[in-house]
């Protein structure tokens, strides 16, 4: 599909949305990442953290049923991993601190979501 810039990079994907998940799954896996997850809770995320290596760039759905992702917003943070989120939230609503991040509207575009993950990466888009 897209190799490019997600060619043997390694993917967070943290997204509760079964189709959805399931979907990004396979087309980043199509493009050649490494998918870690994906992963539909806070505990699992941070869990991937501690126990793999560092992901390259990361996509992280901002509600997973009801419990906000920041907790791993701010590990990718502290560890320098790109990432960006997806969310039904608008700008406002995200901490002063993500204001200025990358955001997907849902519902998204998988290939949008593929073309923000390169760019971070630094593959343009």
């Amino acid at each position: 599909m897209m190799g490019g810039a997600l060619a043997g990079r390694r993917v967070l994907l943290v997204e509760d949305e079964y189709f959805l998940a399931d979907e990004l799954d396979s087309a980043l896996t199509d493009a050649g990442a490494k998918v870690l997850g994906p992963v539909a809770s806070v505990r699992a995320a941070l869990d991937l953290l501690h126990h793999e290596p560092a992901p390259d760039v990361a996509m992280l759905d901002v509600s997973l049923s009801g419990e906000m992702v920041y907790p791993v917003a701010d590990a990718l943070a502290s560890r320098g991993v790109p990432f960006l989120f997806a969310t039904g939230y608008d700008r406002v609503a995200l901490p002063e601190r993500y204001a200025a991040m990358r955001r997907l509207e849902k519902p998204v575009d998988v290939s949008a979501v593929l073309r923000e993950l390169g760019r971070l990466l630094g593959g343009g888009g």
